[in-house]
């Protein structure tokens, strides 16, 4: 009889409207403090999900899809919410993973190196992310796992490429801010990439495609006007804005996303809001 109610509340509440009608009180946020005991390493998680959509599938009645999303060095997971709500909004498990420890080692350049010396740094990210998932499975079954949406700024967003390239049966779309090391390519799953206007962030060459290149491959670029470390919920609200509209219509399989350009917008100049931003 319990169960039969909970169905039945969970199909009045899907029912009642679309992912806008759930605002923010709807969406519940939880962190987990996990520990990965073969490499010493805990991990800090937040999950956000949206009620309704989280009571249904505690029923067995569906899959949640799953969302990954990673923070720029120096940034904390927690700081990328405007994300992980619309995420949730959307009916998305949104998992925000914290990469970076105090006791890491700094984030350093190597001239010449694959990735300038990085790749350690990504491997550690993938770890990071297979063993999360590992971990959140056991707690939430009803998610699908195998078709993830990765989403990273800066540092994080070359760990979400990072993860299709090695990964890319398990990955259904990308979305990075701004990251500065791993190419954008296109498989099976898509890519849609925000750019931000800073002369102190600069992509390494060959990380963003030609247009031509992207228009035959899908990817989806998006130039803004905006500075490197704005992408977090420190960012203009504006900025912000643009970000949830573009990326709600690349969520959506059932439409084309043509690429953005978002130049001509009219903002004032961003404070630095992030002393010397995130290290790339």
């Amino acid at each position: 009889m319990k169960r039969a109610l909970i169905i039945v509340l969970a199909l009045i509440a899907v029912g009642a409207g679309g992912y806008f009608a759930a605002s923010k009180w709807a969406i519940r946020h939880e962190t987990f403090h996990f520990y990965d005991a073969a490499r010493n390493r805990p991990l800090d998680v937040d999950v956000a999900v949206r009620r309704d959509i989280e009571m249904t599938a505690d029923t067995g009645m569906m899959k949640m899809p799953v969302a990954i999303i990673n923070h720029g060095n120096t940034v904390k997971f927690t700081e990328y919410s405007f994300l992980a709500n619309l995420l949730a909004a959307r009916g998305y498990m949104a998992i925000s993973i914290q990469h970076d420890l105090a006791s890491d080692a700094p984030l350093v350049t190597k001239e010449g190196e694959l990735y300038v010396g990085r790749q350690p740094v990504y491997d550690r990210g993938v770890s990071n992310i297979i063993f999360v998932l590992n971990a959140i499975e056991k707690i939430q079954p009803n998610a699908d796992y195998d078709h993830l949406t990765l989403i990273g700024h800066s540092n994080g967003g070359d760990i979400s490429m990072y993860f299709a390239k090695t990964h890319p049966d398990q990955v259904k779309r990308v979305v990075t801010l701004d990251n500065l090391r791993v190419p954008l390519v296109q498989g099976a799953f898509k890519v849609l990439s925000f750019r931000s206007k800073d002369p102190r962030f600069v992509p390494d060459p060959g990380v963003i495609p030609s247009d031509e290149i992207c228009r035959k491959s899908g990817i989806t670029v998006v130039n803004t006007p905006y500075q490197h470390t704005d992408m977090t919920d420190h960012g203009p609200d504006q900025l912000k804005t643009n970000i949830e509209s573009t990326l709600d219509k690349f969520l959506n399989d059932d439409s084309d996303l043509a690429p953005v350009k978002t130049d001509n917008i009219q903002v004032p100049k961003p404070p630095d809001l992030i002393a010397g931003g995130p290290v790339n």
